[in-house]
Order: structure tokens, then sequence, then C-alpha cells
């Protein structure tokens, strides 16, 4: 091996980590998303927590964060605003951020 193939791996090896570590940054945010936006429609319970999880996996219908603030503004509608519904995900994003580095450590 070359030093440049361990280089390469390395770099490989820290791509797919990260993209990892993405991944679960932007399924734990939705979640937390989805537990807020259960608090605003009064759901409870395993109501909230099934709630949540659709807000999760409707971050499967396509690439981006637009699916999940269509889902989020559609179900808020009244409730919470373009805007509001944005701050949120982008303030939910840092804690989840924080959230899954301090487990990976």
């Amino acid at each position: 091996m070359t030093t440049f193939d361990d280089r390469e791996r390395s770099y490989e090896t820290k791509f797919a980590h990260d993209a990892e570590l993405r991944f679960k940054a932007e399924a734990r945010r939705n979640r937390l998303l989805g537990e807020w936006a259960a608090d605003l429609l009064g759901k409870t319970g395993d109501a909230a927590r099934s709630y949540a999880m659709t807000v999760v996996t409707s971050d499967f219908e396509e690439p981006g964060d637009d699916d999940v603030f269509r889902k989020l503004a559609g179900d808020l509608e009244g409730k919470a605003d373009a805007a509001t519904i944005r701050a949120k995900m982008d303030a939910m994003m840092i804690e989840a951020k924080r959230q899954v580095i301090d487990e990976a450590r």
C-alpha cells in the first residue's frame, strides 16, 4: 500500500462517517419537529410519537427539506406560518446535530 492509497481510504471512511452523521441528524431533527408539531396539534403520548414518525418518514419522499416543510405546513395550517416552521427547522437542526455529536462521543 502506498501513502496515497492509505490517504484515499481515510477520506472515503471520513466521507461515509460524515454522511451517516448527517443522516442521523436529519432524522433526529425531523423527529424533534414532529414532537413540536404534535404539541401544537394537541397530540400527546402514543399519538404524538406516531405523528412524529410520520414527519420523519415524510423526508423520504424527495431529496432536500421541502417534503418535510410541506408536511408540516399542511398539518399546521392556521397554527404556524411558513417563517415559524422554517425557523423551527433551522433551530431543530442545530439541536439535532448537537445531540448526535454528543452521542457519538
